[in-house]
């Protein structure tokens, strides 16, 4: 069998080789001739799965992505092939929580704010922004929840329309899929006309899609007012706007969840999802592969508390870090290399805490226990 990967996809080697022949592309820059004789096809977000790429192909079973969002996959062309498809929903939520964890934190510092009288909207309430609200509601910070298609399907879901969000939220953090059509579009969601709505100094963070902002108009009301504002992701990647970031507080690009763990997770999820494919039973798991970490155990005091927190996860993960990085090399090695050449970071889950008399809430942050 012939697996076709992505290059930047961890551990894809040590997951698939017992299944086939291992070939990796570069994901940005693969063309059709490259994967004719692809049997599975590993993509990440970078690769259009569509017909014109597939076109020289005829014998494709499987394509995975080793993401949450699909909009990169037209899995209408696959179905109409009877080519099967997977996602790996949720496999790295955890490490964008810590990169919006470590935005606030940075934030809070910078201006002075106390995140305990500061309301954050969140907009997109799946995987990560579920995870996003446990961690917020353990730091005591208040919450507006935006989430229409989670409105429709439960009741009791506490949905603030993206309107009034806007208005009364003091920070956003943007986690919803790209959608360009359909009864929930989030092409454009904050535009001009919403930017104008948001408190002065409401402070923005986008770590979902880069095209749910409108990069123009949010350059030319930040060159008018400047806000608070963290991006991740951006409009046209990776030819992104430059003259975007001089008015960003952090800029990266797109790593919030490369997480040495989120990554990883991704590839084994496709592992797992294609073993059951060829009815094969998995021989690996991540648990066995991955690296240990640089710091194991951590003993923790009593007098340990919610101030102390953002010391703690500082050790494993500053955004600072890659902000830096960001600003040094866009101009020179490019958004792509930075993402290829990203430094490897450790989730939280990857220190194992002790101590007297760990606080609860700590697990809601998604530290592990000794």
């Amino acid at each position: 069998m012939n697996i076709y990967a992505d290059e930047n996809m961890p551990l894809v080697r040590e997951f698939f080789a017992d299944l086939g022949e291992v070939t990796t592309f570069d994901g940005r820059n693969v063309q059709a001739e490259a994967l004719r004789e692809a049997d599975v096809l590993l993509v990440r977000s970078v690769t259009p799965v569509n017909a014109s790429l597939l076109s020289q192909n005829n014998r494709l079973r499987f394509v995975g992505t080793a993401t949450i969002g699909t909009e990169h996959v037209d899995r209408d062309y696959l179905a109409s092939r009877q080519i099967s498809f997977s996602s790996a929903p949720g496999c790295n939520a955890q490490s964008v929580l810590e990169y919006v964890l470590s935005s606030l934190w940075f934030l809070a510092e910078r201006y002075q704010w106390s995140l305990q009288h500061k309301v954050l909207g969140i907009v997109g309430v799946g995987s990560i922004g579920q995870r996003l609200a446990t961690a917020a509601r353990a730091l005591g910070i208040p919450l507006l929840l935006c989430d229409p298609l989670r409105a429709a399907q439960e009741p009791d879901f506490p949905h603030t329309d993206f309107t009034t969000l806007c208005q009364q939220a003091d920070i956003i953090s943007f986690h919803t899929p790209l959608q360009k059509t359909g009864p929930y579009p989030s092409y454009h969601l904050l535009d001009a006309v919403h930017l104008a709505q948001l408190k002065p100094d409401c402070a923005i963070i986008n770590a979902s899609r880069g095209a749910v902002i409108d990069n123009q108009a949010l350059l030319t009301a930040q060159q008018r007012k400047r806000r608070p504002l963290v991006l991740d992701v951006w409009e046209q990647e990776p030819d992104i706007l430059l003259p975007l970031l001089p008015y960003c507080d952090l800029a990266t690009a797109h790593i919030a969840g490369h997480s040495v763990e989120g990554k990883a997770r991704g590839t084994e999820m496709l592992y797992q999802r294609c073993c059951e494919l060829l009815q094969q039973q998995p021989r690996m798991s991540l648990a066995a592969l991955l690296p240990v970490p640089a710091m194991e155990k951590l003993q923790l005091s009593a007098n340990f508390g919610l101030p102390d927190v953002q010391n703690l996860a500082r050790m494993l993960y500053d955004v600072r870090r890659d902000d830096a990085l960001f600003r040094y090399h866009i101009t020179g090695h490019g958004f792509d290399w930075l993402r290829k050449s990203y430094p490897a970071r450790r989730e939280y889950s990857a220190l194992q805490l002790s101590g007297p008399a760990l606080p609860a809430w700590l697990d809601s942050l998604g530290f592990s226990r000794q």
